[in-house]
């Protein structure tokens, strides 16, 4: 029987990133939009693990099949590892991409560009129809740019150069990112275990 993998996001930047960098499983990739729609689960953990495996959990066990989820965010050094766990909801419930990162900038604003190294963090998550669970972990470290540049990407992409890089991750685009993100180190490891998982 071919076996179904949900990718627990209703983000479709991340929606896109994840097909992209588990194609080479041998899992039939699904998203959200092709189950019907649940409400997101409340992300109460204190940890990238934690909330990763409890998306995971929650999405594998209401439509009864895998499920990969991750947990994201970026953790800055002048800011004692803020925003951390809180990063997509940094500046508040409802804000945009750009409210979180403006609200970074505006932090940072009096912090030279040599002490705004960052971290990216990624916890993939599989949970298994037998409950099974496994975690990966990836992360990438750079600094916070001045203020935003690119269009490509999503969440704090504009901001983000990556060591090695002078460009954002936003101006480098998603061939670049796939290849050195966090997120990319967390799935593709993902993905090699994924290969020859058997439930």
């Amino acid at each position: 029987m071919d076996k179904v993998l949900l990718i627990g996001s209703g983000n479709p930047g991340k929606q896109q990133e994840l097909q992209a960098l588990l194609a080479d499983t041998p899992w039939i990739v699904k998203g959200l939009k092709d189950f019907d729609e649940i409400p997101e689960p409340e992300e109460t953990e204190a940890t990238f693990e934690g909330n990763a495996l409890l998306k995971a959990r929650y999405y594998g066990e209401h439509f009864g099949v895998a499920c990969v989820a991750d947990d994201s965010g970026i953790q800055v050094n002048a800011l004692n590892g803020e925003p951390g766990v809180y990063s997509a909801r940094y500046a508040g419930e409802a804000c945009s991409y750009d409210d979180n990162n403006q609200k970074l900038l505006k932090a940072l604003e009096t912090i030279p560009t040599e002490q705004r190294g960052a971290r990216f963090v990624c916890c993939a998550a599989f949970v298994g129809t037998d409950s099974s669970e496994h975690v990966e972990v990836g992360t990438v470290d750079g600094i916070i740019a001045p203020h935003c540049k690119g269009d490509q990407g999503f969440g704090y992409d504009p901001v983000f150069i990556p060591e090695g890089y002078e460009h954002t991750f936003a101006e480098l685009g998603l061939d670049v990112k796939a290849q050195v993100s966090h997120r990319g180190r967390a799935f593709r490891a993902m993905s090699t275990f994924l290969q020859s998982y058997s439930d």
